[in-house]
């Protein structure tokens, strides 16, 4: 009797862990992520543009860049100043709003997604996604999949230094020294 008690314990704790809120940074997180309520709170008071890290809970990639990339120092202070971090769980079971639209949960298959994940990546959802929005809100560009340090500081100095609004990404790569991450 004991076995199935503990049985129905575990599946209860898992089910009210799956309907919480929305983490935003966790101890010793070296990016220090907030929640979108919080980043549309900080857009309002001060112009910054907003990182979104989209991931899901399943996603082996998603906890490489997490353990790799967003761990880096240089990497993680650079989004820290530059930018309004959100990490977002593309199945987050909560409402969203944005753009005075509501976007929800949809539960569909064995997992499910969000709608304000789904909107942000134009249908192709794929993890891990960040998605990079100028300082009233709107999408420049998602990308996808993993990126290490050195490739995600290219990609970080584009966005926040304002290249992608004048200089094509193939040059800009092509011509781009890294500052933040040294090779041996």
């Amino acid at each position: 009797m004991s076995k199935y008690r503990s049985i129905v314990i575990f599946f209860l704790a898992i089910a009210a862990m799956s309907f919480a809120p929305q983490q935003a940074a966790a101890p010793g997180d070296k990016v220090k992520w907030m929640r979108w309520e919080e980043a549309v709170t900080h857009i309002e008071q001060q112009d910054k543009k907003v990182l979104l890290n989209i991931y899901t809970d399943w996603c082996t990639w998603c906890k490489r860049m997490d353990t790799i990339t967003f761990s880096s120092e240089p990497i993680a202070s650079y989004i820290n100043t530059s930018f309004y971090p959100v990490k977002l769980n593309a199945e987050r079971k909560t409402s969203i709003e944005y753009k005075d639209q509501s976007f929800e949960f949809v539960d569909n298959g064995k997992r499910g997604y969000h709608q304000f994940a789904a909107e942000l990546l134009r249908g192709r959802m794929s993890f891990p996604s960040v998605v990079f929005m100028d300082e009233q809100g709107d999408v420049i560009q998602s990308i996808v999949g993993y990126k290490s340090p050195e490739e995600f500081e290219r990609i970080l100095t584009y966005f926040a230094e304002d290249y992608y609004k004048e200089t094509p990404w193939s040059a800009f790569k092509r011509n781009y020294s890294p500052k933040l991450i040294k090779k041996d």
